[in-house]
């Protein structure tokens, strides 16, 4: 049986771990507020221009369900592009199957398609991945990838839109 004081002690622990997770993430909320980016709308209009689920993954940072994107299975050469403003992130020759139910991808298109920030929703930190021209949130990125970054960009499907080659 389980002690009174480790009871309470165990309990305060957890709460002040769990301030500090919502003080950062306020904190992160609070600067990512702040940011001013090339394309931005309402989020009335934002509403307007997306499906709710990209919505959802985009300007509220919720995540898609694994295996459920219609990208993911996606093997035409091209280029997937941001959902919320079509700037180019990903290419389809840095596209792979990581098994775990989200596109994946070696790396962005370029050095400044993807912003990164530091996530510490979960109890690990993460590096988020965001559009650099509307901020839109399009997944993490992992230090578990193929040669030659080690990277993989573990995005949702509903974040992107694909563009065949021409």
């Amino acid at each position: 049986m389980i002690e009174r004081r480790h009871f309470l002690l165990g309990s305060a622990a957890v709460g002040v771990t769990s301030l500090a997770w919502w003080s950062a993430d306020g904190a992160r909320d609070a600067v990512a507020n702040e940011k001013v980016f090339e394309v931005t709308f309402t989020e009335a209009e934002w509403k307007e221009r997306l499906s709710q689920g990209a919505y959802l993954v985009l300007r509220e940072e919720a995540t898609e369900r694994p295996y459920t994107s219609a990208l993911l299975k996606e093997a035409r050469s091209g280029t997937y592009v941001c959902g919320g403003c079509a700037l180019p992130l990903y290419a389809s020759a840095d596209k792979y199957d990581s098994k775990t139910g989200w596109p994946s991808f070696s790396r962005a298109i370029n050095e400044t398609a993807v912003g990164t920030e530091t996530d510490y929703k979960l109890v690990f930190p993460r590096t988020e991945a965001h559009c650099s021209r509307c901020g839109g949130h399009l997944g993490h990125i992992f230090d578990d990838g193929p040669a030659p970054t080690g990277k993989r960009h573990c995005i949702n499907g509903l974040a992107l839109n694909f563009v065949v080659a021409a």
